[in-house]
């Protein structure tokens, strides 16, 4: 799929301070730093404390958010085209599974009711279900994929690694963004943040949405919609609050809901089994009159004639 993007203003909308102070107002307020392009430090946060990325004895790759945006990837299914070793599976969102060098969930033994091998963290937060990695990236600073057993910091369900995403903090200097994105297949993304002080040194708040629809890419003749397609809708609200020259506390809620008409699969073929013939596909379907809408599985089109939903809602404070 061809996918254009329509840059609107992206990067900040406001009057921002100087790279330097900005640099240090961030450090102040308890952020993680992208790179410095002069020491070429990243700064992570694997350990549960903020390390350059040298000083830590793990396998680790950092995205940061220009690489995200440049290339567009808005979830965990995009992020394995950035970094090979990790793989996502995904056939609904209930059946998704995401592995980190060929470990994790094997595909298609993989449910709600089912732990995983990689770990999905948000700002710190353990995300227990696979479901949560269908859900688009809101307002993301970096991405830390973590290879290798993570039980000693981050518990039993990261047997395989962990999927660190670090948002971006609230700041005490005016700034904002929006970008939109629009390409076939009538997708539309657009996402927004706003973030400035509300009592000078002291609170500060951010908010950030984004939302993601794409018409379906098979036709269903039984009901004549359109299904497998993107409705994905998500908020987020941050306040820091300056206690102490020491001291930072942040209160964070989000709120993400997905509601697409999903998920559906096409004829392709069928292949002989040790059944006797009469229990072939061929004669079953002939003996209930049955017929696929078509053989040909570029037509994409299907006859399904259930309840199709894939709705879920995950939000907390």
């Amino acid at each position: 799929m061809h996918r254009y993007l329509l840059m609107a203003g992206v990067g900040y909308a406001a009057i921002l301070a100087p790279p330097q102070a900005a640099r240090a107002e961030s450090a102040a307020a308890g952020a993680v730093e992208a790179a410095d392009p002069a020491s070429g430090d990243i700064v992570v946060t694997a350990r549960r404390r903020e390390e350059k990325i040298q000083q830590v004895p793990l396998a680790i790759a950092v995205v940061n958010d220009t690489a995200l945006e440049a290339t567009g990837s808005f979830n965990v299914g995009k992020l394995q085209q950035l970094q090979p070793t990790v793989q996502f599976f995904s056939s609904n969102p209930g059946n998704s599974a995401a592995n980190i060098r060929g470990l994790g969930a094997p595909f298609g033994l993989t449910n709600d009711g089912i732990e995983q091998g990689v770990g999905l963290y948000v700002d710190q937060v353990f995300y227990a279900r696979s479901a949560a990695t269908t859900f688009d990236f809101l307002d993301v600073q970096q991405i830390e994929i973590l290879r290798g057993p993570q039980g000693t910091l981050y518990g039993k369900n990261t047997t395989a690694g962990a999927i660190n995403i670090t948002s971006r903090p609230p700041s005490f200097s005016p700034e904002g963004r929006i970008e939109v994105s629009y390409g076939n297949l009538g997708f539309v993304q657009a996402k927004a943040a706003v973030s400035g002080p509300l009592i000078a040194d002291r609170l500060a708040i951010r908010i950030a949405a984004a939302g993601t629809h794409r018409r379906g890419t098979l036709y269903n003749v039984t009901t004549g919609n359109r299904i497998n397609e993107q409705d994905n809708l998500g908020v987020k609200a941050q306040l820091l609050l300056r206690a102490t020259d020491t001291l930072n506390l942040t209160l964070a809620g989000d709120y993400n809901r997905q509601n697409p008409e999903c998920c559906g699969q096409v004829y392709v073929r069928t292949g002989a089994t040790q059944r006797p013939l009469n229990r072939q596909y061929a004669a079953l379907a002939a003996a209930f009159n049955y017929a696929p809408p078509s053989l040909d599985p570029f037509d994409r089109v299907t006859d399904l004639d259930g309840d199709l939903k894939a709705k879920q809602a995950l939000g907390g404070v």
